[in-house]
């Protein structure tokens, strides 16, 4: 169709990235073509996607913090209407240890992306955030309007300083609507079992520590402290489904088309409200799959939050999305994911 639309998904060889491509295609009219340049995630990506879906998506190799490369693919890209940026490194400890690499990729290539759009036409954007914003925070759960605490890591700052300079550009440029989604925790697999989260460094994020400890690709996991202030000891997150975390993206992009957003700039937290422990996540995971876990206790990891969970009731009275999947179908469809990388092997 010569007037089809175009959304732009930056990073969407990655976890998220690539369910939400997958929704995108299974769910609207548009066309949907990716950037992004590897550097932690693998072209196989869209072998899976076109399995799920029996589309090939384009993807333009490219680094964001390019300027030029990046300028050149939008000028071949028509029709743009909205671009979804994932596009940023995102682990915790990585970012401690190496703050400039956070500093430079997270907050270069969001400037360059948000410049793009300006300078193409694209007049919809949705920001790939998170609730590490909020920092430690004594009151549970947290909402939109929740003050930002300090930030117990680089990666947690780029988010803090990405969405500042997402208001900045949407008070100035006002043709420029923008949503930052504040993710809690993702987790789990796609319903085929076809696609998951499969980063080419080693995870740093719980359930795909767990389900690689479970499959034997790592001797033992530890709990990453037991003395916090929390029903168990263990740190509390809000986990939820990566399919669901998808479908916001897509509600998102519709909320902006249709004009629904009361303001240029809009937040929402996606989360299911409910927190889980690690070790309560560990429990139901040896439930779920009948097999027990080998992990051991250990020191805090620096850079990590107590406890936080979501105040969903924003996301589903203005934005009109809920997640939908509970912690056992995060959980077995993450396993189930583990196993089709193993029979690959």
């Amino acid at each position: 169709m010569k007037n089809k639309k175009t959304i732009i998904v930056t990073g969407g060889a990655g976890y998220i990235g690539s369910h939400t491509i997958i929704d995108i295609i299974e769910n609207t009219d548009f066309d949907v073509v990716s950037i992004d340049n590897f550097s932690n995630s693998s072209p196989l990506t869209f072998d899976r996607i076109e399995q799920v879906t029996g589309k090939r998506v384009k993807n333009f190799d490219v680094n964001l913090c390019d300027k030029m490369a990046f300028d050149e693919v939008l000028s071949s890209i028509s029709n743009c209407i909205g671009v979804i940026h994932f596009a940023a490194f995102k682990s915790v400890p990585e970012s401690v240890n190496n703050p400039y690499l956070y500093y430079h990729n997270n907050i270069e290539s969001l400037l360059n992306t948000l410049e793009g759009c300006l300078k193409h036409n694209i007049r919809n954007f949705i920001f790939s955030s998170s609730c590490s914003v909020y920092g430690n925070i004594s009151t549970l759960p947290v909402s939109e309007s929740t003050p930002f605490s300090l930030a117990e890591s680089p990666y947690a700052y780029t988010k803090q300083v990405g969405e500042t300079i997402i208001k900045d550009y949407a008070k100035k440029f006002e043709k420029l609507k923008t949503i930052s989604l504040r993710y809690f925790n993702p987790v789990g697999a796609h319903t085929s079992g076809l696609i998951g989260e499969s980063p080419i460094n080693p995870p740093t994020s719980l359930l795909p520590i767990i389900t690689q400890t479970a499959i034997g690709l790592r001797g033992k996991m530890f709990v990453h402290g037991n003395d916090y202030d929390t029903r168990d000891g263990s740190c509390v997150r809000d986990y939820i489904h990566v399919s669901d975390i998808a479908s916001a993206h897509v509600t998102a992009l519709f909320y902006l088309i249709d004009k629904k957003n009361k303001n240029v700039n809009t937040i929402f937290n996606l989360g299911t409200g409910e927190g889980v422990s690690v070790k309560e996540a560990i429990s139901v995971f040896e439930e779920v799959t009948n097999k027990k876990l080998n992990y051991e206790v250990g020191p805090r990891r620096e850079g990590d939050v107590e406890a936080i969970y979501s105040d969903t009731t924003k996301s589903k009275n203005e934005l009109g999305w809920e997640a939908k999947r509970g912690i056992e179908e995060m959980i077995s469809s993450a396993w189930n994911w583990q196993l089709k990388l193993k029979e690959e092997a």
